[in-house]
């Protein structure tokens, strides 16, 4: 589990960007397009998105405007629950798994009731008080640890554990209204890609019934030395992070799950990952990872928004 001990830097960081922090929740903004519904009984969604740095997003904070729009509106949309469409499939429940706990083994939260886990530091004391009132659910726990089970990777349900601000930030946006049920997901300590989307394609038939997917990292880029160095300024990266991006986007439409879980296991040598995620910092890759492997046999989606002065995408299978 990766706690963000130098938050305090990155909020000095954030204001290059950012000078004003608003200590509540923003109230969801208004729906920007409309998201077709096959006439069959869908499939939930997986969706991978970023939740921004610590809990600026739900502070207002202007550096993280257009991700903050997307996930009050553009993600409520896939998911279903936008108040601005006239016809919706709600997920009976939400399986989210975080880039901010690490464990040797899949942890699953199982409990009826989880505490918050603020896992940031050096911010308001306002957001220490944040709320998520949402469920727990032992029941579709008890699904993923069969799901994963199933798939030899020996997980471990786990009661007692917090929701970290992977899960709580994100949702506050996604569903103010607490009213779906969640189950927090460990990324694994291995950082294997194989690993990672195996859990994916074994979470996959919970879609079926019913209970959507969604991976809460930083998918195109988590490098907070860079970010200090001021070396992404420069032209040489900005072609690495380019090509790097564009790479990654291509490879998750890919139609066929193989092709792309192969691809994918390869993701460190393509050039700019290094500088998008270093070796010893590729938690917040592996949620993707995950989405990917649940997308099945058909193209991810998605979209490009800016959050901290930097590129960042939200990628979908609906």
């Amino acid at each position: 589990m990766r706690v963000l001990h130098r938050a305090a830097t990155l909020l000095k960081v954030c204001h290059q960007y950012s000078n004003i922090f608003q200590t509540t929740c923003p109230a969801p903004i208004s729906s920007i397009s409309s998201m077709s519904t096959p006439s069959s009984t869908p499939l939930a969604p997986v969706i991978s998105v970023c939740h921004g740095g610590g809990p600026m997003p739900v502070m207002n904070d202007p550096g993280h405007a257009e991700l903050i729009k997307s996930m009050s509106t553009r993600v409520p949309e896939i998911l279903g629950i936008s108040p601005n469409t006239s016809t919706s499939n709600p997920p009976k429940a939400i399986v989210l798994v975080t880039a901010h706990w690490t464990e040797t083994r899949p942890h699953i939260s199982s409990a009826q009731h989880h505490d918050l886990y603020y896992d940031y530091s050096g911010f308001p004391s306002e957001t220490y008080k944040l709320k998520y009132p949402a469920p727990g659910s032992p029941e579709v726990a008890k699904e993923v640890f069969e799901l994963l089970d199933g798939a030899g990777l020996k997980p471990v349900l786990d009661e007692k554990r917090g929701w970290d601000h992977g899960v709580f930030i994100p949702l506050l946006l996604i569903a103010p209204k607490a009213q779906i049920p969640i189950v927090q997901v460990s990324v694994l300590r291995s950082n294997s890609p194989a690993q990672h989307y195996a859990m994916g394609q074994a979470l996959a038939p919970l879609r079926s019934r019913g209970i959507a997917i969604l991976g809460s990292g930083m998918p195109t880029f988590h490098n907070l030395r860079l970010m200090f160095s001021g070396v992404m300024n420069t032209p040489a990266y900005k072609s690495r992070n380019n090509e790097w991006s564009y790479r990654l986007t291509e490879t998750l439409k890919i139609a066929d799950a193989e092709e792309r879980g192969k691809k994918l296991e390869d993701w460190r040598q393509w050039t700019g990952a290094e500088d998008a995620h270093p070796e010893k910092g590729q938690e917040h890759f592996l949620p993707l990872i995950v989405c990917a492997g649940a997308g099945g046999n058909e193209p991810g989606k998605g979209w490009e928004d800016q959050a901290i002065g930097l590129s960042q995408w939200t990628y979908y299978w609906d």
